[in-house]
């Protein structure tokens, strides 16, 4: 049962014939017993017709044996007193259920003449009806009558009249079924044969139209089982022409498959520039350790010193970078951007530091990284002179490392945060480092919510603005609600 309703396509056709089907049922059920209620209501209308017809002759006195309303073929009427005595009824009835009696053939020994019972006309009870009198209203009942050797069913109706010379009398006079029960029966098997019909309709509409939405579903998924397989991320799934919510999932999926793609180029490269990067310090260790084991009064101590700490720079770079892909959130700790600049500014001779006091949240270790970073690219570009300015403007904290060297042309200013580039051949890979510098700096900026660019300094060199949200609001908050 479960594999056979395993698809979507199989729930959505049976939810929706389960739906029309309870809602099929419930309107078929409302409509026969309206359909019922209605006739049954006009069989006793009629018959309270005819039962008042008799006790308007009765209330006119006239004789029982002229009674006109006991001649009706359809009709059964039965005429009784107060001690439910039968005094009349119709010529051809020969059984009746549902009159309280089930007489039908008068007591013998009863005529107009002794109706009167004893003169005791003037002492009935005080609820009595006046003389010639007949009640208003009717009472119901259903039952059975045999006429002429044929039984239907009947709706009666009760209706009293008081007389004169008789008393009070009760008319109990039917009216058939047969149309109601007719009309039921009909309605009842149009539904048991539609009925059906109609959910295999809408079971195979369903089902033709699930399957036509969901088709493209199935090519998304065939696209996407063939990519995974073949490991070809240049490859794309199928969008349909619509406008729905299918061809916003295939637009979706493509731009994953790109993103995705686009990730495992640059890891792809970045693996490849790692290795590269870190060939060329392993081979000059190397070659200077061969050196110095064949001619030990050879041996390089201060390159050999050199190329280690190199790789222990390089190796602690793509720690970092490492870490900061796999989404590692700063230390949310309050930061002195002014006491952190002064710090890294330390030592270091042709840098000057203009700070006030502005604290940051995050992680200090990373943010001194930045700003090392920064004073180390400066360096390596400045002809004299570097200023660090350290400000908050608005609701951000904004770090200006300036130097006086040629600067940087407005086409690279980007390009000069991407990992492993280098501009020109002046910054070499012994002066220059790997140029993972910058693109840390950024990385590490955008984890704390801000941003990092390049620009034109004052004295015509580069400037490098940090900018960070202060300490008690978070990224993207507006100015002016500092807690």
């Amino acid at each position: 049962m479960s594999r056979l309703f395993g698809s979507v396509r199989s729930r959505a056709t049976l939810g929706a014939t389960l739906v029309v089907a309870v809602a099929l049922v419930a309107a078929g059920t409302a409509l026969l017993l309206s359909l019922r209620a209605n006739l049954t209501g006009e069989a006793g209308t009629r018959a309270e017709r005819s039962a008042q017809a008799v006790a308007s002759e009765l209330a006119a006195r006239t004789p029982l044996d002229k009674l006109s309303g006991l001649d009706a073929e359809d009709t059964p009427v039965q005429i009784t007193d107060e001690d439910g005595v039968l005094l009349a009824a119709s010529e051809d009835l020969e059984r009746i259920t549902g009159t309280g009696t089930s007489e039908v053939t008068p007591a013998p020994g009863r005529s107009d003449a002794d109706d009167d019972r004893d003169g005791d006309d003037d002492d009935r009870d005080d609820d009595s009806l006046d003389p010639d009198e007949i009640a208003p209203g009717a009472s119901f009942t259903n039952g059975t009558a045999t006429i002429d050797g044929d039984t239907e069913d009947y709706r009666f109706a009760a209706v009293e009249v008081e007389t004169p010379d008789r008393g009070r009398l009760t008319v109990h006079a039917g009216a058939p079924l047969a149309a109601e029960h007719s009309a039921v029966g009909t309605a009842l098997t149009a539904m048991l044969i539609g009925f059906p019909l109609l959910l295999g309709v809408v079971a195979a509409v369903t089902w033709l139209v699930t399957g036509r939405a969901l088709r493209p579903v199935e090519g998304i998924r065939r696209e996407m089982a063939a990519i995974t397989a073949s490991e070809d991320l240049r490859r794309r799934v199928p969008e349909p022409a619509t406008h729905d919510e299918i061809a916003r999932l295939a637009r979706t999926t493509n731009a994953t498959l790109a993103a995705l793609e686009a990730s495992v180029e640059r890891q792809r490269a970045f693996v490849a520039d790692a290795s590269h990067e870190l060939r060329s310090p392993i081979a000059s260790l190397r070659t200077q350790l061969e050196v110095a084991a064949a001619h030990p009064e050879l041996l390089d101590l201060d390159g050999a010193v050199e190329d280690t700490v190199r790789l222990q720079n390089l190796a602690a770079d793509l720690l970092l970078l490492a870490r900061l892909d796999a989404g590692e959130r700063p230390a949310g700790t309050r930061v002195d951007l002014a006491a952190l600049a002064r710090e890294a500014a330390a030592g270091r001779e042709r840098v000057t530091v203009e700070a006030e006091p502005v604290e940051v949240s995050g992680s200090r270790g990373q943010l001194a990284r930045v700003l090392a970073n920064l004073l180390d690219n400066a360096e390596r570009h400045a002809r004299e002179r570097i200023t660090v300015t350290v400000r908050r403007e608005g609701g951000e904290a904004v770090v200006d490392v300036a130097d006086d060297g040629e600067g940087v042309a407005g086409a690279d200013r980007e390009r000069i945060f991407e990992r492993f580039v280098r501009l020109d051949a002046a910054r070499s890979r012994d002066d220059g480092g790997a140029g993972l510098g910058l693109a840390i700096a950024r990385d590490v900026a955008v984890r704390h919510g801000g941003t990092l660019t390049a620009g034109a300094a004052p004295a015509g060199g580069a400037l490098f603005a940090l900018r960070l949200p202060l300490a008690g609001r978070g990224p993207g908050q507006p100015p002016g609600l500092d807690r």
